[in-house]
């Protein structure tokens, strides 16, 4: 190995331990930030308490109304998002003609490159009143966030679930096929199951984004800080809250806003890690 092929690695392997950097120091500022103030509030009182009053005389710090919002406009998202999106990459991957295919996933994949502020925009020009004139209330609630977020993570979910389906062998089809199973069989009982690492990571993506978007959810959810009751409710998630008062936060109050940053950043580990772990018992309970 020669000295220009030595560099080369060696720029690669700076520029990987950059993004993992980043990641560091990012997470150490939010927590140098946040875990004092959570300390001084108490994590009881900060995470599950309904009352968000940062500008009272007597503050009151309580995101369980935030944390409740977040995690129904997530999982609506994923309701909606993850079968459409799973459907349109079997479609596309095993039945669709070659052309077909070829043509619809650049142009799913488009839908990645729309800013968020366009989906929230008509979000609010077309689905809100089209919810309030059928289910009722002002249109602005977790089914209008639900309906945005899940066309917002439909390109995540499409092209992941794209790649690990293509990637199965197609060996593993013609043998099936052989054995006298349907095309249907084939797809259900092997292929998606041989794919089922693939299409976990695509869905763990798509919730990464469903709960880390914060514009979209801020023009069509409502904004409201009350505990949900039903879809029409309005509702404000834990990044619209930042999105909204970091502009003029000072003091105790920006403190807080750093402290709903960590305990959004705890939400989207722990559910990662419980994503993962339901993945990892199906593949063990698939290979025995």
């Amino acid at each position: 190995m020669d000295w220009k092929e030595r560099a080369i690695e060696k720029v690669l392997l700076a520029t990987a331990l950059s993004s993992i950097l980043g990641l560091v120091l990012i997470t150490a500022f939010i927590l140098r930030e946040g875990l004092p103030f959570i300390a001084r509030q108490g994590l009881t009182e900060f995470a599950f308490s309904v009352e968000w009053a940062p500008t009272d005389e007597q503050p009151r710090f309580g995101i369980l109304p935030m944390i409740a919002g977040s995690l129904s406009v997530t999982f609506g998202a994923l309701a909606l998002g993850v079968p459409l999106g799973l459907g349109c990459a079997v479609f596309l991957t095993e039945y669709a003609p070659r052309r077909v295919a070829l043509f619809m996933k650049p142009a799913l994949e488009l839908l990645a490159g729309i800013p968020s502020v366009v989906y929230g925009f008509l979000g609010m020009v077309i689905l809100v009143p089209w919810i309030r004139q059928w289910f009722g209330g002002t249109g602005y609630s977790i089914l209008a966030a639900s309906i945005v977020l899940s066309v917002m993570i439909l390109p995540t979910i499409i092209s992941i679930s794209m790649d690990a389906i293509a990637a199965v062998p197609r060996s593993y089809r013609e043998g099936s096929i052989a054995l006298g199973a349907t095309n249907w069989q084939t797809t259900y009982m092997l292929v998606l199951r041989a794919a089922r690492s693939g299409i976990i990571s695509a869905i763990i993506l798509g919730m990464g984004r469903a709960v880390g978007e914060t514009m979209a959810v801020i023009m069509v959810a409502g904004n409201s800080v009350a505990l949900p009751r039903s879809l029409r409710d309005a509702v404000r998630t834990l990044t619209s809250t930042i999105g909204i008062e970091m502009g003029y936060a000072a003091g105790e109050h920006q403190h807080a806003l750093f402290g709903v940053g960590v305990v959004l950043f705890i939400m989207i580990m722990i559910l990662n890690s419980i994503a993962l772990m339901a993945s990892r018992r199906k593949v063990a309970g698939g290979a025995t």
